[in-house]
């Protein structure tokens, strides 16, 4: 896992963030961007960037369980037993959105996908920010995922508003993606 980020930087992506602004990151297994979920400008700068139909659905990150309560809340005991023990870690869970998310987060679907994160750099920008970030690996559709910071730059040239320092953490790939209901593997 990498080292921890400084503090400076973590205020600068979060200041960018505020902006309506995208900012890039290091994440377990590769760079990845990320924004307000709620802001539809910064969103559709992210799907532009990564030329990434909206229908698609993102994926919501936090640096704890709490502050992904209001989408976790009338789950059964035993599916929030089951993030529990995920979490935090590589697994992103698919949970239903109940109508919590905007339709640019959850695209065509009925559900969110959800991760909480124990890289240092993207746990401290969700901390910092208060909350679940978008994030989505750097790359434009069809692209490898960025697994250096030269390689975002080498994609998104100027067109990121931030570039938060960091090295990717240890894991292979990046994260499985599973229904939670049905515990489903979508992605491995």
């Amino acid at each position: 896992m990498s080292a921890q980020p400084s503090i400076l930087s973590i205020r600068q992506g979060v200041s960018a963030i505020c902006s309506e602004g995208v900012v890039a990151c290091p994440t377990e297994a590769v760079w990845g961007l990320s924004c307000d979920p709620f802001s539809e400008l910064a969103v559709a700068q992210l799907l532009n960037l990564k030329r990434r139909p909206e229908g698609k659905g993102l994926i919501l990150v936090a640096a704890q369980m709490s502050q992904l309560q209001w989408l976790l809340q009338g789950l059964p005991a035993a599916q929030r037993a089951r993030l529990e023990l995920s979490w935090p870690g590589p697994t992103t869970w698919l949970i239903p959105h109940n109508g919590r998310v905007p339709t640019w987060i959850h695209g065509d679907h009925d559900t969110v996908a959800v991760r909480v994160s124990r890289h240092p750099v993207i746990a401290a920008l969700c901390q910092v920010w208060g909350g679940a970030l978008v994030s989505s690996s750097a790359n434009p559709a069809g692209a490898q995922p960025a697994g250096q910071s030269f390689q975002v730059r080498r994609y998104f040239g100027d067109r990121i508003d931030y570039l938060v320092p960091g090295a990717v953490g240890g894991a292979a790939r990046p994260s499985i993606i599973k229904h939670l209901a049905s515990d489903e593997v979508v992605r491995s």
